[in-house]
């Protein structure tokens, strides 16, 4: 009792380990290692048959076997003698109630100090456990009994039993309830033969058959195989001293990249001009506790992002020059970050926690790990699950059979950690989501450059084994938590192919060739299962042929960008928009860049529109709206030429985006006096998601000359005052480009070469059969055009067939150009709209 008298550098704690110790704090389980950093020295008893064997085989000597309730009645006894006080932790009010009466009766002269009976919520949340620490410490208990079950106990006593005053601790799981009397210990025939978790299990079989029935078995074989007679050392605690990390005050701002830093920041960005300011504002805070750094890598097609990081000079932000991916931006940013103790890996959508970077470097001080990873929160507040374990056959068939039901099925069942309580305690994982990494700066030199190999998703599985690889520990704090915008978190059926792709290619990386095929089929199964679902069509295909997965997202290298240094001419946008709300946010967000320099108006026609359309637009600043009774495109366009005062005018379709540099250049074409009356920039189709046929139809497509020097198909043109005059109003037609492309020689229209706008094209056959329809209607409107467009087209199709493939294409294209005409002669005049396309 020494201890309890306050003999000690820091405070005891007492625990019994038993097979379910093992599950939990043993090699392997979901909590190893996180007992080893606390400020604390523990006591191990042995509580259960197996382990007592197993130490008697490895040591030679018999050990005794020893539990809380063999002990408690002789540590109050003594602590009464001593004059200690002693506090108890945990069990049912009803129950402490009944211990204590029956203590006052066995014990009359201990000193209580007192009961606490916390709910879950209070043990969860940090306020509430030091609240509570506060009012153990006034209350002066030598000796805390803490009964809260495993590994609750253990876990709550690492993290804050230092704070409580005791001098020791015991973690005695049910001995509240059997000085109640709620809980009878086995007979001691039963527990000498070592079945006394029989006996629970008969008493409490609801509660206690997973642990015994499920966990234990498994539990018994780790002990097996890992046990041995030497007591491992245990590691040092840090590269950097927890103690080292105080709380220091500095001025606020950040470092230049030129001086070493206790952190470097890397940020990568794609289009994220609307996300990133905040997260560097939410960073700026954290730099009155330690310097800070910061290096964006812009992988965006446009500058957009770049001109709203021009607010924060000190912030290091350059264009990758492409679209390098995350872990191709992440290496590039940390080729110009210079020195630091740490790199801090973020996305540009997170915001964070005040205290969230600090802790998570006392975190790294205090366990040595060599990553650290905070707790993430989406918008709303609710947790975010981005813990994560070793991919593996048995749970890729387990998430292919069960997804995200049954959360609390066992975890060699399913990759994602979804259990609450694995997000309440530090605890050292395997990996998890790449969204916020601190990386220690020796570990990221030993590592290594990210695989650039994935593109997308995976590259942190990746990263983070080659930690582990090492020997380095990747550890979860959460008392470091940030909010996860998930702005850059899209779906698409070419993105979801990418995620399984790229899991297939990690196991071809890491396992042998038979263990990556047999992963492989796992992760086709799971596409197969998701097939029928309409968000996942389209990806069994993607996934399963490998031939195919050149069509899936990679790296591409922009060509470098012209006339975006300085203004563009005065000019007016003008959108047309029906029932938009899907599509308009980002069709306006990349014209920000424009629209900030005060030389562009833009304007929104909403004509008919039920949704929020108008409320979208209304909010881009900058940005007119003008609301239209009638759902007619023709009417949006005369409308919005009513209200536009500036020249030259370019009419962009409300799910068109039109990167900065097209927008000027097209603007530049019809300000020259070079007789061009008409002008639109050059595009690209986006078949990403589409099925074979439709992406044959628009290769064969795009092999048309007329495709690639007319106005139409574009979703974009633009007018002149002198051509616009010759336009006068939009007449009443569907095809309004066709009617601008035929009103202009070749000579006064032009297709500028430039950075292309993407159009996004059907995915299914049956929607583009439907979106053909409207084409040839609109076609047909055009006296006289649809007869000598069609034999053009014929003819340029058969030019184009230079082999096999190209021969199929053109068929493919020849089919569905006759279907749509004779779906045509079946339907009913309606706006057949492509919504595939606008996901």
């Amino acid at each position: 009792m020494g201890r309890a008298s306050g003999a000690g550098p820091v405070p005891l704690c007492v625990l019994s380990a038993n097979l379910d110790h093992l599950n939990h704090f043993g090699v392997g389980g979901r909590w190893e290692g996180s007992l080893d950093v606390a400020p604390l020295e523990w006591l191990t008893l042995l509580d259960g048959a197996p382990l007592v064997s197993r130490a008697g085989e490895l040591t030679g000597r018999h050990w005794p076997r020893l539990a809380g309730s063999d002990l408690i009645d002789q540590i109050l006894a003594t602590a009464a003698d001593l004059g200690l006080s002693v506090g108890f932790l945990g069990g049912s009010a009803e129950a402490q109630r009944r211990a204590g009466a029956r203590l006052k009766a066995q014990e009359p002269f201990l000193k209580v100090a007192g009961w606490w009976a916390p709910g879950r919520e209070v043990l969860a949340d940090r306020r509430g456990s030091l609240q509570l620490c506060s009012e153990i410490r006034a209350a002066g208990a030598n000796i805390l009994l803490i009964c809260l079950g495993k590994p609750r106990q253990e876990l709550w006593i690492a993290e804050y039993g230092h704070l409580t005053g005791a001098n020791v601790l015991l973690a005695f799981g049910a001995v509240v309830d059997f000085l109640a009397g709620n809980v009878q210990r086995a007979p001691a025939q039963v527990s000498s033969m070592g079945l006394e978790w029989a006996w629970r299990l008969a008493i409490e079989p609801r509660r206690l058959a997973k642990r015994y029935l499920l966990e234990g078995p498994e539990s018994y074989v780790r002990l097996r195989r890992h046990s041995t007679a030497l007591v491992p050392a245990v590691p040092a605690a840090s590269h950097t001293s927890a103690d080292a990390i105080t709380r220091s005050f500095r001025p606020r701002g950040f470092t230049p990249v030129s001086e070493h830093a206790d952190v470097a920041a890397l940020v990568v960005t794609y289009n994220n001009g609307s996300d990133v300011c905040g997260m560097l504002e939410s960073l700026l805070q954290e730099t009155t506790e330690q310097s800070i750094k910061v290096v964006v890598a812009d992988n965006s097609p446009n500058p957009e992002t770049l001109v709203c990081l021009q607010h924060y000079p000190e912030v290091t932000a350059f264009a990758t020059g492409g679209n390098l991916g995350y872990a191709g931006g992440i290496n590039a940013a940390r080729a110009r970050a210079g020195t630091a103790d740490a790199y801090l890996v973020l996305n540009p959508d997170l915001r964070l926690h005040s205290g969230s970077v600090r802790a998570m470097r006392a975190s790294m001080g205090r366990t040595g790990a060599g990553v650290v990873v905070p707790l993430l929160r989406d918008e709303d507040g609710t947790l975010y699950p981005s813990l994560r374990r070793e991919p593996s056959i048995l749970r890729a068939l387990g998430d292919a059979a069960l997804g995200s039901k049954l959360p609390g099925r066992p975890g060699w069942l399913s990759e994602m950690d979804f259990d609450a309580e694995s997000y309440a305690h530090p605890h050292r994982v395997e990996w998890a989501t790449g969204a916020a990494l601190l990386i220690r700066a020796d570990v990221a030199d030993e590592v290594g450059e990210w695989d650039e190999t994935y593109f997308l998703y995976s590259e942190e599985t990746d990263y983070l084994h080659r930690v582990r690889e090492l020997g380095a520990a990747i550890w979860f704090e959460p008392v470091a938590a940030m909010t996860h915008g998930r702005g850059g978190s899209g779906s698409s059926p070419a993105l979801d192919a990418l995620v399984s792709a790229n899991r297939i290619r990690y196991a071809r990386k890491f396992h042998t060739l038979g263990y990556a095929r047999v992963f492989r089929a796992a992760v086709v199964l799971s596409a197969l299962l998701r097939a029928p679902l309409p968000a996942h069509r389209g990806i069994l295909g993607l996934v399963a042929r490998e031939t195919r997965w050149a069509e899936l997202p990679h790296s591409v290298t922009y060509k470098p960008s012209r006339g975006v240094t300085e203004d563009p001419p005065a000019a007016a946008v003008i959108i047309p928009a029906h029932n938009e709300a899907s599509v308009l946010g980002r069709t306006l967000a990349a014209l920000k860049l424009p629209l900030a320099t005060g030389q562009v108006e833009v304007i929104v026609a909403c004509n008919g529109c039920t949704d929020a359309t108008s409320g979208i637009a209304a909010a881009v600043p900058g940005v007119r709206v003008i609301d239209v009774p009638v759902a007619s495109k023709v009417a949006a366009l005369n409308a919005a030429d009513e209200a536009a005062v500036r020249w030259p005018r370019v009419y962009v379709d409300a799910d068109i985006e039109v990167p900065p540099e097209a927008l000027y250049a097209t603007l530049k074409a019809l300000s020259a006096d070079n007789g061009v009356l008409c002008a639109r920039p050059a595009f690209v189709y986006n078949t990403s998601g589409a099925s074979w046929a439709v992406r044959a139809y628009y290769r064969a497509r795009s092999r048309l000359p007329q495709s690639s020097a007319s106005m139409w198909g574009a979703g974009i043109y633009g007018l002149n005052q002198e051509g616009h005059e010759r336009l006068g109003e939009f007449p009443a037609l569907t095809a309004d480009d066709c009617y601008i492309d035929r009103l202009f020689s070749d000579s006064e229209k032009v297709v500028v070469e430039c950075t292309p706008v993407t159009v996004r094209t059907p995915r299914s056959a049956r929607v583009l059969l439907s979106t053909l329809c409207r084409v040839y209607r609109g076609n047909s409107e055009l006296r006289g055009m649809d007869g000598a467009h069609t034999g053009r087209t014929l003819r340029e199709l058969v030019g184009s067939v230079k082999g096999p493939a190209t021969a199929l294409d053109a068929l493919v294209y020849a089919a569905f150009a006759v279907g749509g005409r004779l779906a045509l002669r079946h339907t009913r005049a309606t706006w057949e709209r492509d919504e595939s396309s606008r996901i």
